[in-house]
Parts: C-alpha cells; sequence; structure tokens
C-alpha cells in the first residue's frame, strides 16, 4: 500500500513538473512583407475594388504596393 502511495505521489508530481509544449507557427509569412519590413519601410494594408493590398512606406517616403516593391528588386 505505501509503494503504491508513492509511485501515485511520484506519477502525480513528474505530472505537474511537466513544460507545457511549445507552439509552432502555422504557415509562413508573406515574403513581400517582410521585405518591405527588411528595408526599414512600413506596412500599411488597404481595401480595394479586388481586396486588401498592402502598401510599403519606404523611408524615403516612396509608397509603393509590397509585391511590386518584392518583384523590382528581386529580379
Amino acid at each position: 500500500m505505501k509503494a503504491i502511495s508513492l509511485f501515485i505521489a511520484a506519477i502525480t508530481l513528474t505530472a505537474c513538473a511537466s513544460e507545457a509544449p511549445q507552439k509552432n507557427p502555422i504557415g509562413m509569412a508573406n515574403p513581400a512583407s517582410v521585405y518591405c519590413e527588411q528595408q526599414g519601410g512600413k506596412l500599411d494594408m488597404a481595401d480595394t475594388e479586388t481586396g486588401t493590398a498592402g502598401y510599403c512606406t519606404l523611408p524615403s517616403g516612396e509608397k509603393v504596393e509590397e509585391w511590386a516593391l518584392y518583384h523590382r528588386d528581386h529580379r
């Protein structure tokens, strides 16, 4: 009986000491958005007739659609 009580106590303490599993992010970040931020730009989202578009405002003040910027600089 004493052995069973010790066994149950050990299992209970082991369960309490375990860490919560880490959550992994799902999917990937938008490469055009990441590139905008890497260039020091600020990303703004705007609603258009065809949906939502992302615009990157660069440190120079130039405002470019994020994918246009990405493709312009990755040819």
